[in-house]
């Protein structure tokens, strides 16, 4: 069996062992594809492992001999999983592998926004606190959890583990999902989305993209934010019309912004997010810890096992 692997260098930059991919197949690694290149690469591929590159109808059309599509992330609508369907091809992807890591980077945005731990690092360097006449300072306000409330939009693995933490900080959670129709654990009301961005002095975004909910954190619902809440997006950047968060930023009607995904990535050096105030934005790193990328190596290894086994596991469409 061939197997290759499109866009290989983000899962494994060169910390990790590709034994347990490398031992189930022939493989060929490539860091990096570009849409000119792929039918080229694939056309003799069995199998294809892909993170972020996308496969639709038109290129699944030009590969025959392709049975098998192992997604290395959860989301996977960068497939036409209705036309691998029709043509006969397995679909996989990997949860939970990273739920941990991407809770741990939602609460390092909010503290880095409520402590500023940063620019006083700085400060400190430039020779501030030498210079200063008394034993503190702070150059922004500081900002205490326990006692605020968390807004949790998506309660999957992630919002489940990021509401778990945020009742350990001795916050309020509030949770925004589909399904509301069972009891909430403790220490957590269930309420509708309008309700969560009013009350709220964090909104912390943990869904999927759907046609539904693009970009529909938008003026309307963050003019119900609190002038004193932050915005938190670990999740997806298509969530969050951009402009109109940068423009609630600029007039201080938003407190600041925790980003690790935006709506175009690699984003455009015009982004408007770049040069809004108070807006940290990291380069879509939640996921991305060597326990959490071990973890996806692992797990899309057992995924073609099972698939080898004729038992496909994880399977999408």
């Amino acid at each position: 069996m061939n197997l290759v692997y499109a866009d290989a260098y983000t899962l494994n930059p060169g910390d990790l062992d590709w034994t347990p991919i490398q031992s189930l197949a022939h493989v060929t690694l490539y860091d990096r594809t570009a849409p000119e290149q792929l039918i080229d690469r694939l056309k003799d591929a069995d199998m294809v492992l892909v993170n972020k590159v996308k496969m639709n109808r038109q290129t699944l059309e030009q590969l025959p001999k392709l049975r098998y599509i192992g997604v290395t992330a959860t989301g996977f609508d960068i497939i036409d999983v209705k036309a691998a369907r029709e043509h006969d091809i397995v679909v996989t992807n990997v949860r939970g592998y990273s739920t941990d890591s991407v809770a741990q980077v939602t609460f390092a945005l909010l503290l880095e926004l409520t402590h500023h731990t940063g620019l006083h690092t700085e400060s400190v360097r430039a020779g501030d606190w030498a210079r200063n006449p008394d034993f503190s300072y702070w150059k922004t306000p500081l900002v205490e959890l326990a006692g605020k409330t968390l807004g949790v939009v998506g309660f999957g693995d992630i919002g489940k583990q990021v509401a778990a933490i945020g009742l350990a900080f001795g916050m309020k959670i509030l949770v925004n999902r589909r399904h509301t129709d069972e009891q909430p654990p403790a220490g957590i009301r269930y309420v509708d989305q309008a309700t969560l961005f009013a009350e709220s002095d964090v909104v912390t975004l943990h869904c999927p993209v759907t046609d539904e909910n693009r970009a529909f954190v938008n003026q309307d619902l963050l003019s119900r934010m609190k002038p004193t809440a932050f915005l938190i997006n670990t999740s997806r950047g298509a969530l969050i019309n951009e402009a109109d968060l940068a423009e609630a930023l600029n007039q201080d009607r938003l407190a600041g912004a925790g980003l690790d995904v935006l709506t175009v990535e690699p984003p455009s050096a015009t982004n408007p997010l770049f040069s809004a105030r108070n807006c940290l934005i990291t380069p879509h790193l939640a996921w991305a810890t060597r326990e959490s990328r071990q973890r996806l190596l692992h797990e899309t290894a057992e995924n073609i096992r099972a698939f080898f086994s004729g038992k496909p596991r994880n399977v999408v469409n």
